[in-house]
């Protein structure tokens, strides 16, 4: 694991989610310059960070809603950290839990150097990996439907299915083992499922 090292003069922690942000501004003391919840969009940010853009550093935990946040640091020329969200709940995790203590935790972490890197995906990358990770979620989804059939046929002890349920015309022929209508739906349903994936 890599951690963020490099000092600056100002840390900037902040707990993000979809619509909100809680922001925290520490000095290279460790002293709290500002400390504010606010909405998630360029324009509050950056009226929250103006006094203290000079050696500025931005930290957050990796969750789906960072790339406007990235992307505004690179056109801005703040410099941009991305938290790995596992070990970040490894080192900061307590019982005490909120959103402006962990802006503040995020910030010492930045500033103790103990900040978990994560890889800032490009913005020219980034469609790209994310269609591919929707795509593995779709094969996993369609192979636990296979699973489910195959599982169904042993439930209701049927002989071993002679066909590869990975091909459309032979899979459409299971659903006419089942004499029970309501088995035989759910194996339809299966199908018809394996079939949109």
């Amino acid at each position: 694991m890599r951690f963020y090292t490099n000092k600056h003069k100002h840390y900037c922690g902040i707990d993000l989610h979809a619509r909100k942000m809680y922001v925290c501004v520490i000095d290279e003391d460790g002293n709290v310059l500002v400390h504010c919840n606010c909405n998630a969009n360029p324009a509050e940010f950056l009226r929250a960070i103006a006094p203290f853009r000079e050696g500025l550093i931005v930290g957050v935990e990796c969750m789906f809603a960072w790339y406007w946040l990235a992307d505004l640091c690179r056109k801005e020329g703040i410099e941009f950290v991305l938290g790995h969200a596992f070990y970040m709940k490894l080192i900061h995790g307590a019982k005490a839990k909120s959103d402006k203590l962990d802006s503040l935790k995020i910030a010492r972490l930045l500033r103790g150097g103990n900040f978990p890197l994560a890889y800032v995906y490009p913005k020219e990358m980034r469609a790209t990996r994310d269609l591919m990770r929707r795509r593995n979620s779709l094969v996993r989804a369609r192979a636990s439907l296979m699973t489910h059939i195959q599982n169904t046929v042993t439930q209701y002890n049927l002989p071993a299915l002679g066909v590869d349920l990975r091909y459309e015309g032979s899979r459409h022929q299971v659903a006419e083992l089942f004499t029970d209508p309501e088995a035989r739906k759910i194996i339809e349903v299966d199908v018809a499922m394996i079939d949109s994936y």
